[in-house]
């Protein structure tokens, strides 16, 4: 996946700003940067719930930048948001299921008997996850912590080339953290998954990018390895407050 020179203005206020990025496939790579760097508005920008001013982004060689969300979705890209979307009166299971068949083109048959269908493929993702146990549960019942793990399981449901995180330990305690970032290092070595995504806890980060792509005031300021990145004094500057 390729993001070329992608813009974003609102009101005259430049959310991106010209920003290039570059994730290739089975990469784990990370966008960190201060707050209203404009992290979240390049993840909906390559998601398709924006329309970029200006720029490509290409996934597989093809320009997806404008495309309906749905439409990129089904292209192999998928995401999880900053508050968590899952639906609390589901259970666990019929959450995932959603995904399986809405993938399938039968999310209008959830309550018929194709859904049988979809049973096996939603307890195989559940197990990936660790959620099998808890698969009858009212998914509003779950914790914070497993939650948001259900909802990169919905993610997983849409069966991504490429799947998107956007702060996917922010809120956790100390131990649902760990846990949860030892899923996200699982799933790219079990199943060469490309992950991209952003978060705020650098241990975090460098725990497990690949490679770091660091954003201030809506520019990619540096991208590069993990080392690289933290030596660049325009990314220390950024950080610290200063004007890059």
């Amino acid at each position: 996946m390729r993001v070329e020179r992608v813009a974003k203005s609102f009101n005259g206020f430049k959310a991106v700003d010209g920003a290039n990025l570059t994730v290739e496939k089975g990469q784990v790579v990370a966008v960190i940067g201060p707050n209203g760097a404009g992290k979240t508005t390049l993840f909906n920008l390559i998601t398709g719930h924006l329309r970029p001013d200006a720029g490509r982004i290409t996934f597989k060689g093809e320009e997806i930048a404008g495309l309906p969300a749905h439409r990129i979705c089904h292209k192999g890209i998928a995401r999880s948001f900053q508050l968590i979307n899952i639906f609390p009166r589901l259970t666990v299971f019929q959450n995932v299921q959603v995904s399986v068949l809405a993938r399938a083109g039968k999310s209008g048959d959830l309550f018929r008997p194709v859904k049988k269908m979809a049973t096996e493929e939603t307890m195989a993702i559940l197990k990936q996850v660790g959620l099998a146990a808890q698969a009858n549960r009212v998914s509003g019942s779950l914790s914070y912590g497993d939650q948001k793990v259900l909802e990169i399981a919905i993610a997983l449901g849409n069966r991504p080339e490429l799947l998107l995180l956007d702060e996917p330990t922010a809120g956790m305690s100390p131990e649902e953290t760990a846990a949860t970032i030892a899923l996200v290092d699982h799933l790219a070595r079990s199943q060469g998954l490309t992950i991209l995504f952003t978060e705020h806890d650098l241990d975090v980060v460098f725990s497990i990018a690949q490679k770091i792509m660091v954003m201030h005031q809506g520019r990619s300021i540096a991208e590069g390895k993990p080392d690289e990145v933290r030596a660049n004094e325009e990314v220390q500057r950024a950080y610290l407050g200063e004007t890059a």
